[in-house]
């Protein structure tokens, strides 16, 4: 067995990117481990626990390529793939294109006056500046990086509202709008309900659970998880509600955050009675997002489908083990379940330097196998997240796990939220088969799954 960790001080490379080149390199003849990544904290963790050994005092910049080989030339055929797919990753084979990239937002904007939307997905030491330029070019801002400062985000969305500006973020990870799917989004048809929400799987939940009622959604504008906080005021989650207030498209309007600042939650209130249509706030633990979805339905003459999905086996008493990657799920979840152990792999220290595990499962998936050799634990709850730019198959990912783990243990119960639209890329219908078959018991309300979980669990 042969070993091999390279680093390389200065190449920065993407998450995704650098899990694509991890993948396409483990398909090499010989080699059974490759990892490659950028040297953060957890990164490195990671390594350590896999046996390799890492230098110390690497940064967040620096790339580390490590394998694990049956022999030399295996060895070096792994780090040879890596350093294609880099290259081919990077651009090398990219066709010419007939004009220079513009090279700034700036220059993209006075280029062409129909740009109307900045998408910032870039290291969050640049973000800030990013934005602002893109503030002063005139277009609305959709801030999928964090890294902002609550003072910088309260100040580059007093500057947006200056000039008629939108600015979704930072840390947004969902929106829809005029029908563009924005970040993770889910493939849902237009209608009369509109979402504003400083919580991107808080706005996928509601506006699935709508399509599962064949009710469609006007606009979804996603606001950034700390836009209701004292420091910020609710600056956007105020604007977007005027929006969709005066959109003749919008009939009713459901606003979403995790509990939010007393004083900016009575400002918001105050918007909401004065919108002139009805609105529905979820902002408190008193409303469950299910709850929230069937009152929008209802507004508009709809109904969601009734959640009847039943165990599949007798309750067994035991602790609940909660592996979520949307935080907003996690936390109604682990509210609903009332005790039990939940984690956000989507939270930053779980993201930095690596992709978000709505598009790379791996870490989730390797803490699944790990809670599911716990014998204290009688459930195991989890959410699955369908839409653009997610796994393109995350049921095939986590279906051979699930069938080991209810194989082995008899009075195990493993409870899935699938959150996706029927015309969500994965496919709602196979991706909820593949899961079943693998003996999960699947409900498309993260609410109801929370629920059977603390019915499986004997509470």
């Amino acid at each position: 067995m042969t070993e091999r960790v390279i680093v390389r001080r200065g190449a920065y490379y993407d998450s995704v990117t650098l899990m694509l080149v991890s993948r396409a390199a483990s398909g090499e003849e010989g080699a059974d481990d490759v990892a490659v990544g950028m040297a953060t904290p957890l990164n490195l963790e990671l390594l350590a626990g896999q046996g390799f050994g890492v230098e110390h005092d690497l940064g967040p910049n620096d790339l580390v390529i490590a394998v694990r080989a049956r022999d030399e030339a295996a060895a070096e055929a792994a780090v040879a793939a890596v350093d294609r797919e880099l290259a081919t990753k990077g651009g090398a084979h990219a066709a010419v294109a007939e004009r220079p990239a513009a090279r700034s937002l700036a220059s993209a904007a006075r280029r062409d006056p129909e740009l109307s939307v900045a998408f910032l997905s870039i290291p969050g030491d640049h973000v800030a500046t990013e934005a602002a330029a893109a503030i002063e070019a005139g277009l609305h801002v959709f801030c999928f990086s964090d890294g902002v400062s609550l003072e910088v985000e309260a100040a580059l969305k007093r500057r947006a509202l200056e000039r008629d500006l939108l600015f979704m973020g930072a840390d947004c990870g969902t929106a829809i709008v005029d029908g563009v799917a924005l970040g993770f989004a889910n493939a849902v048809g237009r209608g009369p309900v509109g979402i504003v929400g400083a919580s991107g799987t808080g706005i996928q939940e509601v506006s699935c659970l709508l399509d599962a009622a064949g009710i469609g959604v006007s606009q979804a504008i996603g606001v950034g998880g700390r836009d209701l906080s004292a420091r910020v005021g609710g600056l956007m989650m105020r604007r977007g509600l005027e929006l969709l207030a005066a959109d003749e498209d919008t009939r009713a309007i459901v606003a979403i955050s995790k509990p939010p600042d007393a004083a900016v939650a009575s400002a918001i209130e105050d918007v909401a009675v004065g919108a002139g249509k009805p609105v529905i706030l979820a902002l408190s633990d008193d409303i469950t997002l299910e709850e929230a979805a069937a009152r929008a339905a209802e507004l508009v003459g709809g109904a969601l489908p009734a959640f009847t999905t039943g165990l599949a086996r007798p309750p067994a008493p035991g602790a609940v083990r909660g592996l979520y990657s949307g935080g907003t799920l996690c936390r109604e979840a682990a509210r609903i379940v009332g005790a039990g152990e939940f984690t956000d792999f989507g939270a930053d220290e779980y993201t930095q330097g690596r992709a978000h595990p709505m598009i790379d499962p791996s870490l989730r998936t390797e803490a699944l196998a790990a809670a599911a050799r716990d014998l204290d634990l009688s459930v195991l709850l989890l959410d699955v997240v369908l839409g653009y730019g997610a796994h393109p198959d995350p049921a095939s990912e986590l279906a051979p796990v699930i069938a080991d783990a209810v194989a082995a243990r008899g009075d195990l119960h493993v409870v899935v939220a699938l959150c996706g639209a029927v015309g969500d890329p994965q496919g709602l219908d196979g991706q909820r088969d593949t899961l079943e078959r693998a003996g999960a018991v699947v409900t498309r309300s993260n609410a109801h799954a929370a629920r059977l979980a603390r019915e499986a669990s004997g509470g």
